[in-house]
């Protein structure tokens, strides 16, 4: 008999109602025989005990240490109808876990349960499956709370799906036109550019272009080149003029989408924007201008991604960039990324409209700000193997200043009402998108998606409203970044709170020229790597452009 008494996990049914099932799985020293009340699992299941009685309280005094909350659309195989039903999980545990780890576990065991290889398609494998992960691996889990509500008919949220896959041949719009000439600028584009890109006539592309034309959005310019019409005052050059000594910057800022450098110009004053345009490589665009007591100079990468072509373009650019202005001291990669979610924390959930600095983990011995995955492999043990390219500043000056900054809840917001106010009439949605468009989904397999409730603040923590800004390593790489649960692994293991559209080759070039302070502010757009967020899109790089304008106003002016 004695045998029988030892830890053991016992599920029991809370409570029911018509729209409702509450359950408790806790882990429990007993003594435990079969009865009509009791089920004493055997076999592989043992150590598994059902508890039949219909009223429980588990005597738990204190709130849960952690909770998270999603849905699942269950499909009717009679007419294909969705029923939305909300599943909460609320966890408390063992003693010997301490606070900071208890969010950690509570989001490993979630992610676990809802795995792709094997997410539980039905009531029964989810609670069994729940009952698995407590017994042989999540052993400081002391008490699972989970209740599953009905919600009535409901719209699944929208799955992922790759551009590549799904814009093999999309309709022509002026949008469509519209943002592969902004893409491309500063080089400008010729008809047989869409033509051959899009899948389109000559004619719907004439059409296209005239129609933006007449918007003022685009320009044509001599040899059937055709541009985006710059929102401010440019100058053509075959080459920058030469810039005496007072007007040189010490900081430049680099950009890779139109939207990215029009909210990084909105920041500037006495703006000069100089274009060199060219047929062959790349052009450049360099807008001079100041934040406070320091001369700046702004860029965007003609492209971005993983071709030869856009590498060597990003690359080439910055390196053109530091070698016409030798005097910049610092460099800010400013632009949009894809948040990584916390499902349990409120301080280390990122969500969209937040911003991350690149910061190096605090607890890593490895002092990297951004970490660029060139491959990721399943091992044999079922973890990931990875090659990495890391990078970390000579000096964190500008991390050290986002850090005191994020502490003393700097004024973020006047900054982004200020770039507002500076935007109005430049087409693009520059405030947030209403609330609602915020969806946080998990790829579940087979197409399916759950729908992940937003982290609420918990215990001390507070909302204080307004923009909310994370300093943590960002990271890269296409082998992870839009792979649901390689992405998540790789973040855990960066300790990376955003990624971006892989500008590696940009850091490269700046490394190369020995620019030893350097750092990338991300607004998050999407879950992804901010390229798909295109409502977004707008908004989170003005705000990453607000952060910006925050470290640089606190930097200490220029002795020259």
């Amino acid at each position: 008999m004695a045998d029988n008494i030892e830890e053991k996990v016992i599920m029991t049914p809370k409570c029911k109602t018509a729209t409702s099932t509450t359950l408790v799985v806790e882990r429990k020293v007993v003594q435990a025989e079969a009865s009509d009340k009791i089920h004493v699992a055997g076999g592989d299941h043992t150590g598994i005990i059902i508890n039949k009685e219909q009223v429980y309280e588990n005597g738990v005094t204190e709130p849960c240490h952690a909770q998270l909350e999603f849905r699942v659309y269950l499909v009717s195989a009679a007419n294909g109808s969705h029923t939305r039903e909300a599943r909460a999980l609320r966890f408390w545990f063992k003693p010997q876990m301490t606070p900071g780890e208890r969010p950690h576990e509570a989001q490993a065991f979630f992610r676990e349960l809802v795995s792709p290889q094997d997410f539980p398609k039905d009531y029964v494998g989810f609670i069994k499956k729940i009952i698995k992960l407590m017994q042989h691996k999540y052993l400081q889990l002391k008490i699972l709370e989970i209740e599953l509500r009905q919600e009535g008919t409901g719209t699944p949220p929208p799955a992922f799906i790759e551009e590549s896959a799904a814009n093999q041949t999309p309709v022509i719009s002026e949008q469509r036109v519209l943002d592969m000439i902004e893409n491309a600028y500063p080089n400008p584009l010729t008809v047989d550019d869409f033509i051959t890109a899009g899948k389109w006539s000559k004619t719907e592309v004439k059409d296209a272009l005239e129609a933006l034309e007449e918007k003022g959005l685009t320009r044509a310019m001599s040899d059937g080149l055709y541009i985006r019409q710059h929102s401010v005052d440019t100058q053509v050059v075959k080459q920058m003029p030469k810039l005496c000594s007072s007007r040189q910057p010490s900081i430049a800022i680099i950009t890779a989408l139109y939207c990215e450098k029009q909210a990084v110009d909105a920041m500037m004053d006495n703006q000069e924007t100089f274009v060199r345009y060219t047929t062959v490589g790349e052009s450049n665009v360099y807008t001079l201008g100041t934040i406070g007591a320091h001369r700046v100079v702004t860029t965007k990468l003609p492209s971005v991604g993983r071709t030869r072509e856009a590498m060597t373009a990003a690359g080439n650019t910055t390196t053109r960039l530091l070698g016409i202005f030798q005097k910049v001291e610092y460099v800010f990669l400013v632009g949009v990324g894809g948040g990584v979610p916390h499902y349990t924390d409120y301080e280390r959930h990122v969500r969209l409209g937040d911003v991350v600095v690149s910061t190096p983990a605090a607890d890593l011995t490895d002092k990297s700000v951004y970490v660029f995955c060139e491959k990721a492999e399943r091992n044999e043990k079922g973890g990931w193997d990875y090659e990495v390219k890391p990078y970390k500043p000579d000096s964190f000056l500008l991390q050290d200043i986002a850090l005191r900054l994020m502490r003393s809840h700097a004024p973020w917001d006047s900054y982004v009402n200020e770039g507002l106010e500076r935007l109005r009439g430049v087409p693009g949605r520059w405030e947030a998108p209403l609330g609602g468009s915020d969806r946080l989904t998990m790829d579940v397999g087979n197409g399916a998606f759950i729908e992940v409730s937003h982290p609420a603040p918990s215990g001390d923590q507070v909302d204080r409203g307004g923009l909310r800004v994370h300093c943590a390593p960002v990271a890269g790489g296409r082998a992870v970044a839009c792979s649901g649960e390689a992405r998540a692994a790789f973040a855990a293991h960066a300790r990376a709170q955003a990624y971006d559209c892989e500008l590696d080759a940009v850091l490269d070039s700046v490394k190369g020229n020995r620019k030893d302070c350097f750092v990338s502010i991300r607004g998050i757009s999407d879950y992804r790597d901010g390229t798909r967020g295109k409502d977004w899109q707008p908004h989170a790089a003005l705000a990453a452009a607000a952060v910006m304008k925050a470290i640089v106003a606190a930097m200490d002016p220029p002795t020259d």
